[in-house]
């Protein structure tokens, strides 16, 4: 009888409890003891939506990230907060975000502006993590306190658990060195950690730990291929059974390593990965060992077909019995919810999808039929045959005339008429930007009253006619600070949009939105991925009359702003039934238009982000090619039809590029901003060897911390971005958008940026 088991649950709540309970902590407005209470009453309420399944795990419920819980279990801090007064939450917070709940009086007296931790993208995906960093002085402290009290909520509630661990291998994969430290030379300081940790575990009674180690389905070279040897013959003397859990895509090459491991059992991804590959591994396990198919997704929300992986599970029952466990493909962190919650929700599109909890009822229904066979459930898996059947036959899903413009594209769309240099030149006689221009990334912040007015729209309780009028206030409100800084391009400052993704595909065809479907970024930070569901077209203008209104307010030069289309792929929930690359080159052709549009009416900057470009990279780098052949020529095609005079700018925050520079350049933007400030202007270290040749913006504002970047400390980032970059060719800009800050620290920030970029003026006159 196979075991049906979940790797982890999205901890945010149905409702953002948790988001909502940590901006109220952080502003001081409730108690640690309050926000403590609404995480636990949180565990219990996902610990009993998960009733029925053989084994649920703890551990995956985390107050800002599950690798700052696993440093912090491992008493792995960095230095400068080690001594700060305050308990472990407050410690916790400051390498988060900067600061933990503290009022900035008490702030200031205790560590005067802590620098946060690096944070960077969790393999492929829209979810950031802090960063381990490690020095040759790094050592490790074991602290269970925080698994053993969720372990000890969970058997209070008659929870049959499974803690959840990041892997030793993993964790210093993850991590970086500070002082260019091998980080494997750390290994055996680390692994007595963990023996500690699985003993602890033992002596609570646990009898199975999940331990990820995602790693493993990257390329990996002969030395970390024996740090996983080394790792698990020392971890093996554990009186608990390792699961070792994998995810995101294939094994490959790894999968003799990964089945010869001296752990119970190893859970593979069958939705990301390939059936093939499991079944060739099933052929080099140990007749002991169990393994566990992720054969429901847990990154998208389409429903699974059930018969489908019921041909294919019930051999594989009979050959392997008990041994056989099934759970979804990876944690459900990066789903929502609850579908049920959703009742405006076209109905058609409804029919097609599962979060988080219909996932867990798949994963029963599926148990139920390996178990007692399909007759147990028939009408269930009726009812699924019926969904998937009226997807495919729905007349809305395709349409020929968008098939048929993708299949015209040829190599002239994604062409700028000039060379950078001819371009540059052009530009800068229309713009007349000085040295060091300054600009933000194009949001500022969505305040409670832009909220309101939205929320009020929404609802039909303000007019269409009132709506635009309190956004064109918010929007001259933006320019006006933005004169008064002295900034030199501005924006608009995006009052009118919810979300960099969801805004652009509610205007356009193929897109479904859900009330509730909210996903955790990173700490409270959400998003509301929406449902690519069909072919793409853009039926009106988009942006336009947002942005020329704000340029009729000001002489100075106004950016329009975009999301690129490779971003919109990434950080929406993707049709399944075509490839990513269709599918992209669709949304450039609709953002193409919309770029052309803004041109016509007089737009002369245009910034198209692409966050997500790096996110999209497949995790072995022998198959990055055919990526970022397809994502390139998108953003090309989106943004290369304007004439010369027109500046193309691109945006990426919180990716490790460095080893995609030359792609970036192929990109052939005008100007490129970048995150450096959490990094120190470590993703720099590219140019060392590259000849970047076009115009860069190096952040120097952090604007995921609440602290306020000094001048001194902004000029200092710029010196180290001019050793890499001619001075001539550097701007001056936050990390990101400003949309999560409150203007009492936006101000003060940009106050600073700007006087900064007048001293390094000065300086190079």
């Amino acid at each position: 009888m196979a075991t049906i088991h979940n790797l982890g649950f999205p901890r945010i709540g149905a409702q953002r409890e948790l988001k909502f309970a940590l901006e109220s902590y952080w502003k001081g407005d409730t108690s640690r003891a309050q926000l403590q209470t609404l995480g636990a009453e949180l565990r219990q309420r996902h610990w009993a939506q998960q009733q029925g399944l053989d084994l649920v795990p703890v551990g995956d419920f985390a107050f800002y990230d599950q690798v700052l819980d696993m440093s912090f279990t491992l008493g792995h801090l960095p230095e400068r907060v080690q001594n700060f007064h305050g308990d472990a939450l407050d410690n916790y917070f400051r390498v988060a975000r900067g600061r933990s709940a503290s009022d900035a009086h008490d702030h200031a007296a205790c560590c005067g502006g802590v620098a946060a931790g690096e944070m960077t993208k969790w393999f492929d995906i829209n979810y950031h993590y802090i960063v381990p960093e490690f020095s040759a002085a790094t050592q490790f402290k074991l602290d269970t306190s925080r698994l053993l009290a969720q372990l000890a909520e969970a058997k209070a509630q008659g929870v049959r658990t499974k803690p959840v661990i990041i892997g030793p291998v993993t964790y210093l994969a993850i991590g970086k060195a500070k002082d260019g430290t091998n980080k494997l030379d750390l290994l055996q300081r680390l692994l007595p950690a963990y023996c500690e940790l699985l003993d602890a575990l033992a002596g609570e009674g646990v009898e199975w730990v999940q331990i990820d180690e995602p790693i493993l389905v990257t390329e990996l070279d002969a030395d970390w291929q024996h740090a996983f040897n080394t790792a698990y013959h020392q971890l093996k003397t554990a009186k608990v059974k390792l699961l070792l859990a994998t995810y995101f895509g294939q094994l490959l090459d790894n999968k003799h390593l990964a089945a010869n491991l001296p752990v119970a059992g190893l859970h593979v991804d069958a939705v990301n990965g390939s059936r093939d590959d499991v079944l060739q591994l099933i052929g080099m396990l140990p007749g002991h060992k169990v393994l566990s198919i992720g054969v429901i997704s847990g990154r998208n929300i389409w429903k699974t077909d059930l018969n489908d992986v019921l041909d294919w599970l019930e051999p594989l029952a009979q050959r392997l019995g008990e041994r056989l466990w099934i759970a979804p493909s990876c944690s459900l962190l990066h789903v929502p919810v609850d579908l049920d919650n959703e009742d405006q929700l076209d109905a058609e599109v409804k029919s097609w999808l599962a979060f988080a909890l219909q996932k867990l009822q798949e994963l029963r229904i599926l148990g139920t039929a390996l178990r007692d066979g399909r007759t147990a459930v028939q009408d269930a898996l009726a009812a699924n045959q019926a969904a998937l059947s009226a997807r495919r036959q729905s007349p809305r899903v395709n349409h020929p005339a968008v098939q048929q413009a993708v299949a015209q594209i040829g190599k002239h769309l994604g062409l700028r008429e000039s060379t950078y240099h001819q371009r540059a030149s052009k530009q800068s006689a229309h713009l007349q930007l000085p040295a060091y221009p300054t600009t933000t990334i194009g949001s500022f912040p969505q305040t409670a009253d832009i909220r309101r007015a939205r929320s009020e729209f929404r609802a039909g309780r303000l007019d269409r006619v009132a709506y635009q009028a309190a956004m064109r206030a918010e929007i001259e409100r933006s320019v006006r600070e933005q004169e008064r800084l002295g900034l030199d391009v501005l924006v608009h400052g995006e009052a009118e949009r919810n979300d960099m993704v969801e805004y652009f595909g509610e205007q356009l065809e193929g897109y479904a939105f859900s009330q509730f479907g909210w996903v955790q970024s990173y700490g409270s930070r959400c998003v509301k991925p929406p449902i690519l569901f069909g072919d793409i077209s853009r039926p009106r203008a988009m942006t336009v009359e947002w942005i020329t209104y704000a340029q009729s307010l000001t002489d100075k030069p106004m950016k329009g702003m975009l999301t690129g289309p490779v971003t919109i792929l990434n950080w929406s929930f993707v049709r399944d039934d075509q490839p990513r690359s269709v599918s992209c080159k669709q949304l450039a052709l609709a953002i193409r238009e919309e770029v052309l549009d803004l041109e016509r009416a007089g737009v002369r900057i245009i910034q198209i982000d692409e966050a997500a470009l790096r996110e999209g990279l497949p995790l072995r780098k022998s198959q990055w090619k055919d990526y970022l052949d397809w994502a390139i020529e998108s953003f090309r095609i989106t943004a290369n039809g304007v004439r010369d005079e027109t500046q193309i700018h691109t945006h990426m925050c919180y990716s490790e590029f460095n080893d995609i520079i030359d792609s970036i350049a192929d990109m052939d933007a005008d100007v490129i901003t970048i995150e450096t400030s959490r990094s120190d202007m470590e993703l720099l270290d590219a140019f060392d060897d590259f000849n970047y040749p076009n115009e860069i913006g190096p952040g120097v504002y952090d604007i995921h911390s609440p602290n306020i970047p000094t001048e001194r400390d902004i000029i200092e980032l710029m010196k180290k971005a001019a050793t890499r970059i001619p001075a001539e060719r550097l701007w001056v800009n936050p990390d990101c958008g400003l949309k999560t800050r409150q203007w009492n620290e936006v101000i003060p920030a940009l106050q600073n940026m700007v006087q900064a970029a007048r001293t390094l003026r000065a300086e190079m006159a």
